[in-house]
């Protein structure tokens, strides 16, 4: 009789449904008390997760937000783009309040880096943009874009790269080389010298070296032994770089099946996907939103959403865009992603208003249409369809039982859930850990 087979861990995806800021940290934050490993796939230092834990608050860039629990293992995957000195900015940060970063956290030898002239390349293309009236794409100007572009064209330096000093020189110069070209040509800037660059690079390397690891097979490797991973999602759904409102859209896929691809884990291993969702709806930066309200005028819904709120990015500092839930467009989400079940957050934000919109469709050229369109320039032209709701008065910040919820929030919540197509199965109710409502759990489900 062969041996009984070791159960296999189970594992959870997260990822944004909307233009991102959904509120991802906090909850990945939660689900890692049944998670043994979380994994970023993608994006670089340009999201940015706010954890509140115990009043305190901590804002992660590019470490997963798992790091905050101990004993957790941190996976940084393949398909993320690694700025070496801001990541050990982060990790020393970190450090500095105590925790221990270094001995968890795993960095894929095939992330493409980001380097001085991707960052010069991205910031100059933004005010060229600007300065010739075609309009900002609304970039972080971290060189993220770039970095990837370099990743496409099959001439990114890599963080393997790093282990092998002769052969990290000859791609610098060359790919130095083929930036100065763009830097001082097209985008009118200075070139930058190799030499600072490369030792900056080399006195970086010899700390990253031991975080260096093949992290797919060690996802695989833990979650055969029973392990429990969480896959954190940056960004949003509508920042797709395939699936947003291209152009305005950020240079990496953030929808749930790029956690296969950007990790190096089978499809197949991916067993539920939580959907973040505001019970209303944010944007930083530049492009399309059809719900959007104006938030600079007291006593407006907007300046309601973008106060109470407490609308600004993690990382950029800019204010958000508001405005009322958009259904039709999380409708596209859930169905790009897959998703098992919703996490509505920010549904306190909403208390006290005396009447809830939520977007349903659009009328575009004439035309009802019940999904968000896949042409930015059609969105653009999409006037929104309402249905409205009876708002309430009381508090529903740190509820943690559903039934307690005032009845018109679960009947605003109970008519997404319809919409969409898709079971909402937490609700958050404050940042705080402890602030959720758990209708099904993602770990249990």
């Amino acid at each position: 009789m062969s041996a009984q087979a070791a159960p296999r861990g189970r594992n959870v995806v997260v990822v944004g449904t909307q233009w991102g800021d959904e509120g991802k940290g906090k909850v990945v934050d939660w689900l890692t008390d049944h998670a043994q490993g979380v994994v970023r796939f993608q994006g670089g230092h340009n999201a940015g997760h706010t954890l509140v834990i115990k009043g305190v608050k901590t804002a992660l860039q590019l470490i997963p937000s798992g790091i905050m629990r101990d004993g957790v293992a941190c996976y940084i995957g393949n398909g993320v783009v690694v700025d070496p000195t801001h990541l050990l900015g982060e990790i020393e940060r970190l450090e500095g309040i105590g925790l221990d970063v270094r001995s968890r956290l795993h960095l894929s030898e095939s992330c493409p880096l980001i380097l001085p002239f991707h960052v010069e390349v991205d910031r100059a293309r933004e005010a060229l943009r600007e300065s010739s009236g075609s309009g900002k794409i609304g970039t972080t100007g971290k060189g993220i874009g770039p970095a990837y572009e370099d990743k496409v064209a099959r001439r990114a330096l890599r963080v393997q790269d790093l282990k092998h000093p002769e052969r990290f020189a000859a791609k610098l110069r060359e790919l130095l080389d083929w930036h100065n070209v763009a830097l001082t040509g097209i985008l009118k800037s200075k070139p930058l010298e190799f030499q600072p660059m490369f030792d900056r690079a080399m006195a970086l390397a010899e700390q990253l070296r031991p975080m260096m690891a093949d992290v797919g097979y060690l996802i695989h490797q833990a979650h055969a032994a029973g392990q429990n991973i969480l896959f954190e999602g940056a960004q949003g759904t509508l920042l797709d770089i395939d699936h947003g409102t291209y152009p305005y859209v950020t240079s990496s896929n953030c929808v749930a099946g790029n956690a296969s691809a950007g990790s190096g884990v089978g499809p197949d291993q991916l067993h539920y996907i939580l959907g973040i969702t505001k019970a209303y709806t944010t944007r930083v930066g530049s492009g399309p939103f059809p719900t959007e309200l104006p938030i600079d005028a007291p006593g407006t819904v907007g300046h309601h959403l973008s106060t109470v709120g407490q609308e600004r990015g993690t990382v950029t500092g800019r204010a958000r865009r508001c405005g009322w839930l958009d259904a039709a467009a999380l409708k596209r989400s859930i169905i790009i992603n897959g998703i098992s079940g919703l996490c509505i957050t920010k549904l306190d934000v909403l208390d006290g208003l005396p009447e809830i919109l939520m977007g349903v469709g659009y009328e575009l050229h004439g035309r009802r249409v019940d999904i968000l369109p896949l042409d930015a320039d059609d969105i653009v032209a999409c006037r929104p369809i309402y249905e409205r709701f009876a708002g309430w008065s009381e508090s529903t910040a740190g509820i943690t039982d559903w039934d307690r919820l005032p009845a018109n929030a679960r009947a605003y919540l109970e008519r997404v859930q319809a919409f969409i197509g898709a079971p909402i199965d937490m609700v958050s109710t404050g940042p705080d850990r402890e602030h959720t409502i758990v209708l099904r759990h993602p770990y249990q489900a």
